[in-house]
């Protein structure tokens, strides 16, 4: 039996909208950017903390937390995420003496995957 015209457009159709359709909506978000960058050495404590991803991420579930060389957690635990832009979150933290400081983060991306990561950046006077 021969494919009909039909079922021959069906399939073209089928596959040139998977050809087509974007990868990235069904990846992971990534974090591209940071304030401060990852491993800056600054001379001023910064007054929070921005992490940007390569896409929008959820408005649940997020999560910044940033941790002394002690172990103490020294952010003022208040996330928030950009309005007009779903792919930046961000915290406020205390005025920090000199010392070396992890952000942890956590997201949710577009894709329902839970994201987490780290980076560093330390306070120099």
């Amino acid at each position: 039996m021969k494919p009909t015209y039909t079922k021959k457009f069906l399939i073209s159709l089928i596959s040139i909208i998977a050809i087509t359709t974007p990868i990235s909506v069904f990846a992971h978000a990534i974090m591209v950017k940071s304030q401060p960058e990852q491993n800056a050495i600054i001379s001023i404590s910064p007054k929070q903390i921005d992490v940007w991803f390569n896409d929008k991420v959820g408005s649940e579930y997020k999560a910044v937390a940033v941790i002394d060389s002690k172990g103490n957690r020294v952010d003022n635990k208040d996330v928030q995420q950009e309005i007009l832009d779903g792919s930046h979150i961000y915290c406020t933290i205390p005025a920090l003496p000199a010392d070396t400081y992890t952000v942890r983060y956590r997201v949710v991306s577009i894709d329902t995957h839970i994201v987490t990561g780290k980076f560093q950046f330390t306070v120099k006077p």
